[in-house]
């Protein structure tokens, strides 16, 4: 791998067309030197090029990003595989605007086997090969420790921690145990165990985690035979029900073929501005693991690029051996590692199984839907809620807030939120710088940041909100009312205001104010509302001010 290369902002057109034509992982850069892209490609050229030319055939966000890029670094690899990991890195470790979130690595739960002379086997969130073998990762903290807790009943496992060696144990200085009292460990520390079988148990236990069930099962069989033979039966028995402990979880996993090579089978399917991937890992011929995520894009990534960044999530943190297989719904011509090969079958088990993966996929994305839509009638409801509550005309579907921020008369600004259907629509959020009020008077600044919203979307024909929202008492009420009077539009919206503190609501015209109880969703709804108009002022007054004070 070669150093990184930066190239200056001023030469940037043309040390794009020195790049070289290699595959390699380039970072864009802004203004102000932060990082906001991070990209791979097979030709550095290429793709670094494709950026900067036919820009009208980009998304919104691509066109953004590309105008803020004003300088770039690259880095040359010598293939695919390294790219992924370097691309990887860069992305986890500055989390750049415009690249898609990749997941964190301590959000996977493993299985740690030892390599201690006696080796332990524990629950852990962190790689540390040195350490010893680790098994998953596993798609849940549940099944996980389904696992751990069936390898220890199986095979006796201790579970202490204390620092068992040949001669620690000669020494005499460690005593059983409750779990060798209650049967779950055969007493290692005391050397009533010896190592020879306490390894050949921990051999047994990684033959279950890596899936192969058949292993164990036979091991079991004997173990019973042999107690059998020698009149053993108390011991015999214990097998007995071992073995069938492991053929319920035999038969919990779903079978394919116990013929198969162990492979992985990776689907994606595409809705909008989503991705949604299925994985499913396939061992000893039987599915092992399952998940199903979402990944929302943010440029103008391929569905291609989407799944060979969540394969490359996935098998970075596995270890493997020998060639493994990767299974997928899409064509495709990347090829990420010699260890690795990925096909599209056309027929048979593999396909049965992607088609089964695509299945699972779709009702992951129908629940996801369900969801949603529930989420999305719950926030009507409380619309509805408000409408009924404040005795409004219309539904409030469209609602916007004002809200007015100086500080001692300085730098006077106001701000308005937009909520559609409940929720924020922060595309039609506005702030305003004030014109014609100087020092500190909410009424005026009331009466010309209302002049300006509505006088515009009356210019514009756009549609007018359903509901206005002021966040004062009933004079900046008053003030706003005489505005959208003046403008012919006050028949045509519902004005009300929000008083601080004692959450009054003030119609017009009205001499006392309404009280709604403070359990109210609808109340909830206001106070969200009035709460982000000053969030969003306050921000936008925030930065206004430290520019005043740098000028």
């Amino acid at each position: 791998m070669s150093n990184t290369e930066e190239i200056p902002s001023e030469t940037l057109q043309d040390a794009i067309r020195k790049l070289p034509h290699q595959p390699g992982v380039y970072q864009f850069f802004d203004v102000e030197n932060t990082l906001i892209y991070v990209g791979k490609a097979k030709d550095l050229r290429k793709r670094v090029g494709s950026y900067f030319v036919k820009t009208a055939g980009h998304n919104r966000k691509t066109r953004s990003m590309v105008s803020q890029i004003v300088a770039l670094k690259f880095t040359v690899v010598n293939s695919e595989w390294e790219a992924f990991l370097l691309e990887n890195n860069f992305i986890k470790t500055n989390q750049p605007r415009y690249n898609i979130l990749l997941r964190d690595d301590k959000t996977y739960p493993y299985i740690c086997v030892t390599n201690d002379p006696y080796p332990r086997i524990f629950p852990t969130r962190r790689l540390n090969k040195a350490k010893g073998k680790f098994y998953g990762p596993f798609s849940s903290v549940k099944v996980m420790n389904n696992m751990l807790d069936l390898s220890k009943k199986l095979f006796n496992i201790r579970t202490c921690d204390l620092n068992l060696t040949e001669r620690t144990i000669a020494s005499g200085k460690f005593k059983v145990c409750l779990e060798y009292h209650i049967g779950n460990c055969k007493g290692p520390c005391e050397n009533r165990e010896s190592r020879e079988s306490y390894l050949g148990n921990i051999k047994e236990a990684e033959n279950l985690l890596r899936g192969n069930v058949q292993h164990p099962k036979k091991f079991l069989q004997e173990m019973m035979g042999s107690a059998s033979a020698k009149y053993e039966f108390e011991q015999a028995e214990g097998f007995r029900k071992k073995l069938e402990l492991l053929e319920r979880y035999q038969s919990s996993s779903i079978v394919s073929n116990a013929n198969l090579a162990d492979f992985y089978v990776i689907t994606l399917i595409n809705k909008e501005d989503k991705d949604f991937v299925n994985y499913l890992k396939i061992i000893g011929g039987n599915i092992r693991y399952s998940e199903n995520f979402s990944i929302k894009k943010v440029l103008d990534e391929s569905d291609e690029d989407i799944l060979f960044y969540q394969l490359f999530d996935i098998l970075s943190k596995e270890t493997f051996e020998q060639k493994v297989e990767v299974v997928t719904n899409l064509e495709t011509t990347y090829s990420i590692d010699e260890k690795i090969q990925i096909t599209t079958p056309k027929a048979g088990i593999k396909k049965k199984l992607v088609d089964m993966s695509l299945k699972n996929l779709e009702e992951y994305i129908k629940h996801k839907e369900i969801n949603k839509l529930d989420k999305e009638d719950d926030k009507l409801n409380v619309v509805r809620l408000l409408q009924e509550e404040l005795h409004l005309k219309n539904l409030p579907l469209h609602i916007e807030c004002f809200d007015n921020s100086n500080l001692q008369g300085t730098n006077p600004v106001s701000a308005m939120v937009c909520f559609k259907n409940g929720k924020p629509s922060k595309k039609d959020y506005r702030h305003y710088n004030v014109k014609t009020i100087e020092g500190p008077d909410d009424f005026g600044t009331m009466r010309e940041v209302v002049t300006r919203r509505y006088k515009r979307l009356i210019e514009e024909n756009s549609p007018l909100p359903n509901l206005i929202v002021i966040d004062g008492g009933k004079g900046q009420l008053g003030m706003a009312v005489d505005v959208l009077k003046e403008l012919g539009i006050y028949d045509q919206v519902s004005i009300v205001s929000i008083a601080k503190r004692l959450e009054e609501i003030y119609f017009p015209g009205d001499e006392f104010p309404l009280h709604i109880s403070k359990k109210s969703q609808s109340l909830l709804l206001l106070q969200h509302l009035r709460n982000e108009a000053h969030r969003f002022g306050i921000t936008f007054h925030r930065k206004k001010r430290s520019k005043s004070a740098l000028s």
